[in-house]
């Protein structure tokens, strides 16, 4: 049996932060802003993985409002939501993600995100689609005060 799941995040850029993408931390004099290490398309790739299994969502699994997740690194985030799919016998087949930023340039960075989030999901990094795109200065992805991350992730039975 094959599911699919879509995700979506949106965070704020700040001051101060470090800004991590995908599993890699990117330089930057912005970051993104959130309880945890805010990054916005590993959180995007959990909601598109438990959505997929019916799960519910990031929120819920790891809420915002528990110290215990305060600057956590998603990638154990991530890690955990592939244990939680394993629990009902699914599998990732793969992902598609898009990222919506002004700056910095992400496509240098790609292949690295790939090479860090194909193991804690389980498959080859062929299998993890990362794309980044602009929002041509337009909204507050355009004025350079957000990021959005969207994903799309497939699952299936063991």
């Amino acid at each position: 049996m094959y599911r699919i799941g879509f995700g979506y995040d949106v965070h704020p850029l700040g001051e101060g932060r470090e800004l991590w993408l995908g599993g890699v931390k990117l330089e930057f004099d912005k970051g993104c802003v959130g309880h945890s290490d805010a990054d916005v398309l590993l959180h995007a790739i959990c909601d598109a993985l438990l959505g997929a299994a019916n799960l519910r969502d990031i929120g819920f699994h790891f809420p915002n409002t528990d110290p215990k997740y305060k600057g956590a690194d998603s990638k154990l985030l991530l890690k955990e939501v592939v244990a939680l799919l394993k629990q009902k016998n699914y599998l990732v087949g793969n992902i598609d993600a898009t990222l919506s930023l002004e700056a910095p340039k992400v496509n240098p960075h790609i292949k690295k995100m790939q090479e860090v989030l194909a193991p804690i999901l389980e498959v080859d990094a062929d299998c993890v689609s990362i794309k980044a795109t602009t929002n041509e200065k337009l909204g507050y992805v355009g004025r350079g005060e957000g990021v959005n991350a969207y994903a799309v992730a497939l699952i299936y039975k063991k």
